[in-house]
């Protein structure tokens, strides 16, 4: 049993999701959070780049609070650099990728899929690759959507602008005809309403956040690393590259009231 707490990162808010579904079923544990709020949004950039900056916050995370496991809570950040982050750091790392495979092909009743994320995680092929693996005979449509992580972390989840984008950016997988789609970035669960009225009634959205907790929650058991007192109440601490006032003012609207202040990190410090 180990007392050392989960890390876990995004690109800024979106991972937050994510944090949620940990938070809620798994209580005892401590969580650290960091959102790269200052180097937002990682969809844009080169995956090079992407996997730069997992790397860097990875080993700062294990050298700063001794993390037992990390939570890669961003889909693109999953595609770029899981396997170097699991290779580097020594210790368990869970990314969001396979997770949300899993549960879009438990859903789908038809087979016909979508899925919507970043340009860089649409272009690293990294989900196509998965639900290949998984199915063989999935037919799979995926779509890219910028624009709407920016919205997120304005703080904007509905309104006009964002259902008049969500409208142009989400016509290639409703003229698909599919029955379920998948939510393929962490800050996506924060449009679903919006995304809901535009898809139709008779599409399902999956997100991964509950299943990469549930993800989690097993490798945790396996490696015999859960936190050894089950009824207690983890602490959470969260951490911004940016503006850690807007942080925490956005992030417990999106989040609740677990994040009530946040802390500052440096990038080019460590």
């Amino acid at each position: 049993m180990d007392r050392r707490p989960i890390g876990m990162f995004d690109s800024g808010f979106g991972g937050l999701t994510v944090a949620r579904a940990v938070i809620d079923l798994l209580p005892e544990e401590d969580l650290v959070y960091l959102g790269d709020t200052a180097r937002y949004p990682y969809g844009a950039r080169p995956i090079e780049q992407v996997r730069e900056f997992s790397l860097e916050i990875g080993r700062f995370l294990v050298n700063t609070f001794d993390i037992k496991v990390l939570v890669v809570a961003c889909n693109t950040a999953t595609a770029a650099a899981l396997e170097d982050l699991r290779e580097v750091l020594q210790i368990p790392v869970v990314g969001v990728i396979e997770p949300g495979v899993r549960s879009v092909l438990g859903a789908s009743d038809s087979g016909h899929v979508g899925v919507i994320g970043t340009v860089a995680t649409m272009n690293s092929g990294a989900y196509q690759s998965a639900m290949l693996h998984a199915d063989p005979l999935i037919d799979l449509t995926t779509c890219a959507c910028p624009g709407f992580v920016e919205f997120v972390e304005r703080g904007t989840t509905e309104g006009p602008q964002v259902e008049v984008l969500a409208e142009r950016l989400l016509t290639p997988v409703i003229e698909a005809g599919i029955d379920t789609l998948l939510l393929g970035c962490t800050h996506y669960p924060f449009l679903a309403r919006t995304i809901s009225q535009v898809m139709g009634p008779a599409v399902l959205l999956v997100s991964s956040a509950e299943e990469t907790a549930f993800a989690l929650a097993d490798d945790l058991a396996e490696s015999v690393l859960a936190h050894p007192d089950q009824v207690r109440i983890g602490s959470h601490q969260f951490i911004s590259s940016g503006d850690v006032r807007a942080f925490a003012a956005v992030g417990s609207r999106l989040l609740g009231p677990e994040l009530v202040n946040a802390e500052r990190w440096n990038p080019h410090a460590t």
